[in-house]
C-alpha cells in the first residue's frame, strides 16, 4: 500500500465489512444487538449471578466434578505414535500401502512408529517414549483409543471438537457449561482461554458463545506480555467508578429502549466484571507466590521459550480453577505445524512430534500431579484431546496425513476410572472398530460429570430447542466410576 494513498480512496476499495470511521458507542451496541453478539466488547465474562439470569445455576443431578481443564493439542496428534501401539506397522514398514484421498495418486508406504512403547503403572498401559512424563500418570488416566471425528479438515475438526458442529455460529463446550452453571467466583469469569499467541484453525469460533448470551464466550489470556488487554485502569478508583456508573446508566437506558436486549445486558455485565477483575486477576495469574519446586515440576526452569510459555499456562490453569473458574482451555504454541496446528506433521514426523511433546508433556503431567497432591483432582476433570488422528502410512516416507476415523484422547480426574483403556482400532490404526466413541459421546460424558444431562441442557434459538449434542451422543459410563 502506498504511504501517500488517500485514506478516502482506501475506504472506497475496502472489503464490504470494513468500517471506515469509528462507530459511536450507541451504534456499536446496536450492531452488537443485531446478531454478532458484541465479540469485540465482551472479552470479559459473566459471573455466577448473571448466569442465573439466563439459566438455572443448579445442575440436573449431583455432579462429580466442579471444574474442567481442556489441554487441547491442535493439528492431529498421531495415535499410533503416542497411546495406541501398532506392532503390525513394524512388519509392513516401507511396503506400498496404496493411494489415499489426502495425496491423490502419489505412491504411499506404511510407516512404523519411530518410538518404543513400554508398559507403565499398575495398570500396565502401553505409552510411547515420546511422552515420558504423561506415561507416569497412566493409573490416573482413562484413555479412549476409539475416537472418530468425521471431518479430516483442521477448521471443521476443531470446531466440531469444541462445539459439536462442523460449522461456526454455535456455542462451545465451555460456553454451554458456564451458561448452565456460571462461575464459582463473582470476581472471575467462568470460561478462560489460555494461549501462547496461536489460535487453532477455525479461529475464535472454537471458543464462541454462539447464540448464547455474549457473556459466555471465553476470556483470552496471553502467556507473553500483558495477559489481558485493557485491564489495568488508567484512572484512580473514584474517577473510574464515576465513568463506569455513567456508562452503565447509558447502557441500561438503551437496553430499556430495546426491551431488555441480551447483547446489551451482556455488555453491562462485562463492564461490571472488568471492574471487579482488576484487583483479583493479576494476583491469580502472578506466579510469584508459587514455590520453586512447583515451578520446576511444571518445567518453568527451561530455556525453551515455547515450553516455558506452555508450562506457565498450565500452572495458571490450576490457579484459575483453584479460585473458582469453571472451564479453562490451554492451547499449544505452533512449532512445526505452521497454520494448521502444532501437531500437523505431514512430513518430518519424528522431529515435529518430538518438539511438540517436549513443549507439552511435562506440564500436562505436572498439572495432573499438582492437582492430585492438593486434593483437587477429585473435583476437576482434565481432558487431553486433538481434532483427529493420523494415517498409518505416508506419502513421503517421514510424515502422516489426516485421519478422521481413528484417534485417541484421555481424561483424568473426578468420576473417571484411572488406569483404563477403552475402545480399540484395527491392527494398523486406520479405523476405530471397538466401542467407537464420537465427539458427541465425549461431550455427553463431560456434561454428565458436571451434573448436566446433555439431552436436557437446551437453549431456544431459531424456533427450536438446541443442545450441544443435538440428536447425538451417549454417556460413556464404561470409563466412569
Amino acid at each position: 500500500m502506498s504511504k501517500n494513498k488517500d485514506p478516502k480512496e482506501i475506504l472506497k476499495t475496502a472489503c464490504p465489512g470494513f468500517m471506515g470511521s469509528p462507530l459511536s458507542r450507541r451504534e456499536m451496541l446496536k450492531q452488537g444487538a443485531n446478531g454478532f453478539g458484541l465479540l469485540a466488547l465482551s472479552s470479559l465474562m459473566a459471573d455466577k449471578a448473571y448466569a442465573g439470569l439466563v439459566s438455572s445455576a443448579t445442575p440436573h443431578f449431583p455432579p462429580k466434578i466442579k471444574n474442567v481443564i481442556l489441554c487441547y493439542m491442535p493439528g492431529g496428534v498421531s495415535h499410533m505414535d503416542t497411546f495406541d501401539p501398532k506392532p503390525k506397522l513394524d512388519e509392513l514398514h516401507g511396503k506400498p500401502s496404496g493411494p489415499m484421498w489426502q495425496s491423490g495418486d502419489r505412491p504411499r508406504t506404511w510407516l512404523k512408529c519411530p518410538w518404543t512403547f513400554k508398559r507403565f503403572g499398575q495398570a500396565g498401559i502401553s505409552v510411547s517414549e515420546l511422552l515420558p512424563h504423561i506415561s507416569t500418570c497412566v493409573d490416573d488416566l482413562a484413555i479412549v483409543r476409539s475416537m472418530v471425528s468425521g471431518f479430516p479438515l483442521h477448521p471443521r475438526g476443531n470446531i466440531l471438537f469444541h462445539t459439536g458442529r462442523n460449522v461456526g455460529g454455535h456455542p462451545s463446550l465451555g460456553s454451554w457449561i458456564t451458561y448452565a452453571l456460571g462461575s464459582e467466583n463473582n470476581n472471575l469469569p467462568g470460561y478462560v482461554l489460555l494461549h501462547t499467541g496461536d489460535i487453532p484453525p477455525g479461529g475464535l469460533e472454537n471458543f464462541s458463545n454462539g447464540f448464547l448470551p455474549a457473556t459466555h464466550q471465553a476470556l483470552p489470556v496471553k502467556a507473553d506480555g500483558v495477559p489481558i488487554d485493557n485491564l489495568t485502569p488508567a484512572d484512580d478508583q473514584l474517577q473510574q467508578q464515576m465513568k463506569l456508573d455513567l456508562l452503565l446508566k447509558q447502557d441500561r437506558e438503551f437496553s430499556s429502549e430495546l426491551g431488555g436486549n441480551d447483547a446489551v445486558e451482556s455488555a453491562i455485565s462485562n463492564y461490571e466484571m472488568a471492574y471487579r477483575m482488576q484487583s483479583l486477576v493479576p494476583d491469580v495469574l502472578d506466579l510469584a507466590k508459587e514455590s520453586e519446586a512447583t515451578k520446576r515440576l511444571y518445567g518453568l526452569d527451561t530455556s525453551n521459550k515455547e515450553k516455558r510459555q506452555y508450562s506457565l499456562q498450565c500452572l495458571r490453569a490450576r490457579r484459575l480453577i483453584e479460585e473458582g473458574v469453571r472451564f479453562v482451555e490451554i492451547t499449544c504454541p505452533v512449532l512445526f505445524g505452521q497454520n494448521n496446528g502444532t501437531w500437523d506433521q505431514h512430513s518430518d514426523l519424528t522431529r515435529g512430534h518430538e518438539a511438540n511433546a517436549q513443549v507439552t508433556d511435562q506440564a500436562v503431567a505436572a498439572l495432573i500431579k499438582d492437582l492430585k497432591s492438593r486434593g483437587m483432582l477429585d473435583e476437576t476433570l482434565l481432558i487431553w484431546g486433538t481434532e483427529f488422528g493420523r494415517t498409518p502410512d505416508s506419502s513421503n516416507g517421514d510424515g502422516r496425513d489426516h485421519l478422521e476415523t481413528a484417534f485417541t484422547i484421555f481424561m483424568a480426574g473426578g468420576g473417571v476410572k484411572g488406569g483404563t483403556v477403552f475402545g480399540a482400532t484395527d491392527e494398523i490404526g486406520k479405523k476405530s472398530v471397538e466401542n467407537i466413541t464420537t465427539v458427541h459421546d465425549l461431550h455427553a460424558t463431560i456434561l454428565h460429570l458436571v451434573g448436566l444431562d446433555h439431552q436436557k441442557l437446551i437453549y431456544r434459538f431459531g424456533g427450536r430447542d438446541v443442545s450441544l449434542t443435538d440428536v447425538h451422543g451417549r454417556v460413556v459410563h464404561e470409563i466412569l466410576t
